[in-house]
């Protein structure tokens, strides 16, 4: 018998005035799943994201987190997740070990603070005050403060928002960890790359709503279904007789005749007919690359308009 999810969303709708910011969304979160919120600024994803955390009030529609109503029993809710906003502030002259016994103090349980340091890399820092610290370490601290309760579930708000590439990569690391140790993870993002890579299952809000949900690649294979193959010849392509080639409803080739775009639902077939068809020609392969449409795509299609906008 499946157990039951961890957060249950239905009909959730807020509204500011006439304004409605999450106009009628659906999802469950399962235990030991990491679901991610996928959307452009402005879509619903942080405001959904605080009514679960009982930070704010909803306009209608049943939540339930961890068993708990959040308009009701915010408290037990709150004891019991870990939280990660899109921003965390401290006092300049803080120490990290002074953060952890702060944060630990609003718990009825922790975890072991010192063990919690030494996994994020902080350890060498605990009695660094937080002005000296890095954006990466700022941001690991973050997490080990969502953490000193060993909470049942974790909320990461934008988790990577601002941080350069390095830093992304190893947030990143950090967050597969816990993906990997069972720990039920709600993440909000813009990024298409972290979304296909840390989640189980991603909800695509855009305007309020869900317009897409499920893994990355059952949204992509539901919504688009096709690869790009692209090849690139040392000579040039004949300027006429390209065979019809399996699977394939649009073919290209570029005027000088020596690159083709080919969009397939079943790409392996396909290019291994193209393969053979440019060597029986007795021309020369330079290059090939198989693309596989992505989550950009997705919502490129679905809405018009790009991820970031």
């Amino acid at each position: 018998m499946a157990s039951a999810p961890v957060i249950s969303v239905r009909g959730l709708h807020k509204s500011y005035g006439e304004v409605e910011a999450v106009r009628g969304i659906d999802f469950d979160v399962a235990e030991g799943e990491v679901f991610g919120l996928l959307g452009p600024n402005g879509a619903g994803k942080t405001t959904t994201v605080e009514i679960l955390e009982g930070l704010r009030p909803r306009t209608g529609g049943d939540v339930q987190v961890l068993g708990y109503d959040p308009a009701r029993q915010s408290m037990e809710i709150k004891d019991r997740i870990g939280v990660s906003l899109q921003a965390t502030n401290l006092p300049e002259k803080i120490t990290v070990t002074e953060a952890m016994e702060l944060f630990a103090a609003f718990y009825t349980r922790n975890t072991d603070a010192a063990q919690l340091l030494k996994r994020l890399q902080l350890w060498e820092k605990r009695n660094a005050a937080y002005s000296t610290l890095s954006g990466g370490q700022r941001q690991r601290l973050a997490l080990a403060l969502a953490m000193v309760n060993d909470p049942q579930l974790l909320f990461l708000d934008e988790p990577t928002t601002g941080l350069d590439p390095q830093v992304r990569l190893e947030i990143h690391g950090l967050i597969q960890e816990l993906r990997e140790a069972r720990r039920t993870i709600l993440m909000t993002t813009h990024y298409i790359e972290e979304a296909e890579r840390l989640c189980d299952r991603v909800a695509i809000i855009d305007e309020g709503k869900v317009i897409a949900m499920g893994t990355p690649r059952e949204i992509q294979a539901r919504t688009l279904g096709h690869s790009m193959i692209e090849l690139h010849t040392l000579e040039p392509l004949p300027a006429n007789g390209t065979p019809v080639f399996a699977d394939a409803d649009r073919l290209h080739v570029g005027e000088d005749r020596k690159s083709m775009v080919a969009h397939s639902a079943r790409p392996a077939r396909t290019l291994v007919e193209i393969v053979k068809w440019i060597d029986q020609l007795g021309i020369e392969l330079v290059d090939i690359h198989v693309k596989r449409p992505t989550l950009e795509d997705v919502f490129i299609e679905l809405t018009g308009k790009r991820l970031r906008d």
